[in-house]
C-alpha cells in the first residue's frame, strides 16, 4: 500500500516505514503529526485517486529531526564591471518516518477505537466544581453638609 501525499508544494510517494526529508512542518522531535493532503491512495489492485484529495484518507508519520539542508550559494557576476554578489541559503527541513497509511474505512476503525478509550477514562475522572460567591464591598457614601449662610460666616 502506498500513497502520493503533498506538502511544502512538493509531491511525495510514500509507503509504511520510509524515511523522508521535506520542508519544515513545525513540531517537535518524536511528535506524531497526520498528513491529509492525500492526493492518490494505492492499496492492492485498487487505486484511488482524488478530485483533488482523496476523501477520508490519512498518513501518520513521525518527526525523527528538524535540520537543514547544505548550502546553496548564489553567486552573480557582470563581465567587466567589476561587480558580483554572493548569496547563500540553507533550506529547514524536517525527517519523517511514515507510520502508516489510512484510507477512509481503515481511519473509521481506528477512531472508535481511541474514541472508547477516552470515553472510559472520561467515566472514571468526574469531578463536581464548587462557584465561590464573590462580594463587593460599597462605596462609603459622604456626609452632606448645609451650606452657611451669609450670617452664619462672620
Amino acid at each position: 500500500m502506498f500513497a502520493v501525499i503533498k506538502t511544502g508544494g512538493k509531491q511525495y510517494h510514500v509507503t509504511a516505514n520510509q524515511i523522508i526529508k521535506v520542508e519544515k512542518i513545525i513540531g517537535d522531535v518524536g511528535n506524531v503529526i497526520e498528513l491529509n493532503n492525500i492526493l492518490m491512495v494505492y492499496e492492492g489492485n485498487n487505486a484511488t485517486v482524488g478530485t483533488p484529495i482523496v476523501a477520508g484518507a490519512l498518513v501518520t508519520a513521525e518527526i525523527l529531526e528538524q535540520g537543514r539542508a547544505r548550502k546553496v550559494i548564489s553567486f552573480k557576476k557582470r563581465r567587466r564591471q567589476n561587480s558580483k554578489r554572493t548569496r547563500g541559503h540553507r533550506q529547514e527541513l524536517t525527517t519523517l518516518r511514515i507510520l502508516e497509511v489510512l484510507t477512509g474505512s481503515s481511519k473509521t476503525q481506528k477512531m472508535t477505537e481511541k474514541s472508547v478509550n477516552k470515553k472510559k477514562e472520561t467515566k472514571v475522572s468526574s469531578s463536581s466544581k464548587t462557584a465561590k460567591k464573590t462580594t463587593e464591598k460599597k462605596a462609603e457614601s459622604k456626609k452632606v453638609v448645609p451650606k452657611k449662610s451669609e450670617s452664619e460666616k462672620d
